[in-house]
């Protein structure tokens, strides 16, 4: 969320656009995905900004991923056809100078998730899921002399992506789920160790603004138990999550349902309000759990050759996402390359949809392409 602005800040934080140095460029991305399975999933990227004068940046950008080409069939094994699902975003940005150190970005997306083609299931006609969305987003950056005879620069970052309706895949609209709002912040330490080595560390702390699922109660063969009368459930621990988008954002720093208590039969005890008891201090503990974090480092040589590495974290109980980074950087005239590789840890070594994958950025200033 603070690493220096380049061309592909809209999808970390906009507002560094503001704080870029270039009048104009663009990037190109490409990642495979699942690549030990299967070879037509992948997701393309493509960036674009336009600074206006001194104080304000515009920026586009283009997400589109390819779930590659599927079989449909029914639950008896039929063929229903060969479809190939695939959902894109198009996002827009304005990004400004507040002062010569802050900049605040406003960013505006519509998003089209095609996963069905259509089908029928269960007797209900699906269709594409259309969402808009807006991010907030905030950037600091200053030059600091806290290490003798060595310049620095401190930055941080913050931002609030995907503020959106909810998203539905049939025509009733009955059920509709969250998109992932999520918020991120996380400083960044440049030091420029003398005229041609630079080494920069930064972090990032995340935590998904979306309501946790709770504990439902369920009858004595495990089906969740319906109220009367609605399309819900009775919650035994937690609270209900078909709430508003803003109240959901509200809710989800304090819904986490916690560990219930049992008794010595393995029932749920519950308390005079209707809701299971749960163990002292686990709501707590369950919400820090929903925070993930990353850490990484990148050197520079004469802005030529970059080397990069990092590391991902994220509770096993809330994706189990752990992983390390490895990246480098190339930087020749008007062109840009960056390669990134991702080695799974953890427990999770072996159910990454990106491991063992090569992936790859093409970046264009034509600032560069201008001045020769």
């Amino acid at each position: 969320v603070a690493t220096s602005p380049d061309a592909n800040a809209m999808h970390y934080n906009p507002a560094k656009y503001a704080f870029i140095q270039d009048k104009m460029g663009f990037s190109i991305s490409y990642t495979p995905w699942l690549r030990n399975l299967v070879n037509d999933i992948n997701m393309a990227y493509v960036s674009y900004y336009n600074r206006i004068g001194d104080m304000q940046t515009i920026a586009f950008s283009l997400r589109y991923f390819s779930l590659g080409e599927i079989t449909f069939t029914d639950d008896q094994g039929t063929n229903l056809g060969t479809y190939k699902p695939n959902e894109f975003a198009i996002d827009g940005t304005y990004s400004r100078k507040l002062s010569d150190y802050l900049s605040l970005a406003v960013a505006g997306r519509f998003i089209y998730s095609n996963l069905t083609q259509g089908q029928t299931v269960q007797g209900v006609e699906t269709k594409p899921g259309i969402s808009v969305a807006a991010d907030i987003a905030m950037y600091w950056e200053k030059d600091v002399s806290w290490f003798k005879n060595m310049d620095a620069t401190f930055a941080w970052g913050f931002d609030i992506s995907n503020i959106g309706q909810k998203i539905s895949y049939t025509s009733s609209n009955i059920e509709q789920d969250f998109i992932p709002t999520n918020l991120r912040i996380g400083p960044r330490l440049t030091m420029e160790l003398d005229d041609y080595n630079t080494l920069t560390f930064f972090g990032d702390i995340n935590k998904l603004l979306v309501p946790t699922p709770p504990i439902y109660k369920t009858d004595s063969s495990g089906a969740p138990i319906p109220i009367p009368g609605t399309d819900e459930y009775e919650i035994a621990a937690g609270m209900n999550p078909n709430v508003s988008v803003i109240r959901g954002m509200i809710q989800s720093w304090y819904d986490a349902p916690g560990v219930p208590k049992e008794d010595e039969n393995g029932e749920y005890i519950y308390g005079d309000d209707g809701k299971a008891e749960v163990e002292s201090g686990s709501v707590f503990k369950e919400e820090l759990r929903e925070f993930y974090y990353s850490v990484g480092t990148e050197y520079w040589y004469n802005n030529i050759l970059a080397i990069r590495a990092g590391y991902f974290w994220e509770h096993a109980s809330k994706g189990a996402r752990q992983y390390a980074t490895l990246g480098v950087g190339l930087r020749y005239n008007v062109f840009g390359l960056d390669f990134s590789y991702l080695i799974p840890t953890g427990g999770n070594a072996n159910q990454n949809p990106l491991q063992n994958t090569l992936r790859f950025t093409l970046l264009f200033n034509f600032d560069n392409l201008n001045k020769n």
